[in-house]
């Protein structure tokens, strides 16, 4: 699990918090790989409180201000623990409660740290994440009266150090012109494709220079060289927006040269990070009927691994030796799209137990069906309405006093599932209340 490189902790006092980490962690892990039932709140939440305790004993042996800057194996095995804590909470459906934000506010650092990395983002990147970091923010704010104030301190360092790191992002899009907003965005997404092309499995030349003539028509759009607005002032953002221009076609150049195939150097990590960004790619497809938010746990410590291994920013070969522009670029590139990916699927997590996600992933099929027949002018009768109340009422008919049981268990996440059900409900009757409607009428 830890990089041989990882130091043990030189304090006497840690060696047992260290130790008794090691066995939380190895039942967390046991939680985690356990397939053959569904994870309950109950095996949870001991552990949970095995590791506060061990934080506090950790805190008080470093309250000393410069103990806290020693960074040793018990720091990634505590990171372990609290990042399993975090996700096995989103798959018990705890999601708005605040050791759920841990594992989100660690993905969004590494995001926003790669982001800065790269030196080209949207405003669309930074939006999304300003968001997820305002609910989250909410999260710990209610969890104030309920949960350690060791694990809310932890927590709210994370979160200001993501907001410093946006605040500092949003400063770089800050100099644009609105005008250039547009352009810059059509350049964020050029040099993207250009990557995205560069790691396919069967290399497309053509893909590449459809590319390179959105970069020519942007350029016929300046004057002498510059981008202006409707009077012809040159607009303010100027040298970012040229240089991120000249990246987009100095990228493009090296992936024509080099027709998506790596430095042999660096193959091996190569197709470690295509497996998993590829990986992460089907499960954002098949999310909702396929995935345990614990899963992600092996990718995010895979990747972590990787990225950390670098040298300097750089990654090396077995001789210490840097990679080129193109393996630096592509490896990033395939280290930040799968972040992207663990982020996109840690904030559509729903907060419901994976014990009701079958019942869930029904009513979320029913709803958008009914939607769809409501939107496309109704139905000519009741009867074509009789499919989906059969469904309803077979889902309705599960629950025991307005609660859904799984065995003796009543799972997190009974209000969202009952209130998909009424919304459900709520559009059958007005589908149906149409049709009487119009019989009226004719």
């Amino acid at each position: 699990m830890e990089s041989p490189a990882i130091p043990v902790p030189l304090d006497p006092r840690e060696q047992p918090i260290l130790e008794r980490l090691l066995r939380t962690r190895d039942a967390l892990l046991l939680i985690k790989q356990d397939k053959s039932s569904y994870i309950k709140s109950r095996d949870v939440l001991p552990l949970y409180e095995e590791v506060i305790a061990e934080v506090e004993k950790l805190n008080a042996a470093r309250k000393e201000p410069e103990r806290r800057l020693v960074h040793n194996r018990l720091d990634y095995v505590l990171d372990d623990c609290f990042q399993l804590i975090s996700l096995l909470f989103l798959t018990v459906g705890r999601n708005n409660e605040a050791p759920a934000v841990y594992s989100l506010a660690t993905t969004i650092q590494r995001l926003l740290d790669h982001l800065n990395e790269a030196g080209f983002y949207s405003s669309k990147d930074l939006n999304s994440i300003t968001k997820t970091l305002e609910s989250t923010r909410e999260t710990l704010e209610r969890g104030r009266d309920t949960y350690s104030p060791a694990l809310l301190t932890l927590l709210e360092s994370r979160l200001e150090q993501c907001e410093a790191s946006l605040e500092k992002l949003q400063k770089g899009l800050a100099v644009l012109a609105p005008p250039l907003a547009q352009t810059h965005e059509t350049l964020v997404s050029i040099l993207r494709s250009t990557s995205a092309v560069n790691t396919r499995s069967k290399f497309s030349a053509s893909e590449v220079n459809n590319l390179r003539e959105q970069l020519k028509k942007i350029e016929k759009g300046t004057k002498d060289g510059n981008f202006v607005d409707a009077e012809g002032n040159i607009l303010p953002g100027q040298d970012d927006l040229k240089s991120l221009m000249r990246r987009c076609w100095r990228w493009t150049e090296i992936v024509l040269e080099r027709e998506g195939k790596i430095d042999e150097r660096f193959r091996e990590q190569y197709e470690r990070l295509l497996e998993i960004r590829n990986q992460l790619d089907r499960l954002s497809v098949t999310q909702a009927w396929s995935l345990r938010e614990t899963d992600l746990f092996g990718y995010q410590r895979k990747l972590d691994r990787i990225d950390e291994a670098r040298v300097n920013g750089n990654f090396v070969d077995a001789e210490g030796q840097p990679a080129d522009l193109h393996a630096q670029r592509t490896l990033l590139y395939l280290i930040r799209r799968s972040y992207a990916y663990i982020y996109a699927l840690l904030i559509s997590s729903e907060p419901v137990s994976e014990a009701l996600l079958p019942v869930y992933n029904q009513l979320q099929t029913l709803r958008r069906c009914l939607i769809e027949v409501k939107e496309s002018g109704g139905v000519a009768n009741s009867r074509e309405l009789y499919p989906y109340s059969m469904k309803l009422n077979s889902i309705d008919n599960m629950r025991v006093d307005g609660k859904f049981y799984v065995g003796p268990d009543i799972p997190e996440g009974q209000g969202s599932v009952n209130n998909l059900l009424a919304e459900c409900y709520d559009l059958v009757w007005e589908l149906r209340a149409a049709v009487v409607a119009e019989e009226e009428h004719s």
